[in-house]
């Protein structure tokens, strides 16, 4: 399996940004993915995830401001960041779910395959 993640970039503070990732090698549909980041000097923490049966999940800090979504014929899974703030800023990473039909969690501990990361830089 391989995830290519991309749409990074540099925005304005309240700006908003879509990431995307793309996957190979696997039946997409079947397994959960998830989002994480990583700022600099901090540890990677969960973004939000979606289940391959459609739920989602986020975590508190970016709740009401990112949505996930997927577009399965594409194998494509999306982060779409509104409202961003410059806390914001990190190398953002998808990942899939280890397990077919597995539902997701916050742990990057649960997901197997990793894209390579995207930088979004948040300015004020």
């Amino acid at each position: 399996v391989q995830l290519q993640a991309s749409g990074g970039g540099l925005v304005q503070a309240g700006g908003s940004l879509r990431l995307s990732c793309a996957a190979s090698g696997s039946t997409f549909s079947n397994y959960g993915m998830g989002w994480f980041r990583q700022a600099p000097g901090k540890e990677r923490e969960f973004v939000g995830s979606l289940n391959w049966s459609g739920s989602t999940r986020y975590a508190d800090s970016v709740k009401g401001r990112f949505s996930i979504s997927r577009d399965n014929a594409k194998n494509t899974v999306y982060l779409q960041m509104n409202s961003l703030q410059r806390v914001d800023t990190a190398v953002y990473y998808c990942a899939q779910r280890q397990g077919f039909r597995a539902y997701t969690t916050n742990s990057p501990a649960d997901y197997k395959y990793w894209g390579q990361g995207t930088l979004v830089t948040v300015s004020s």
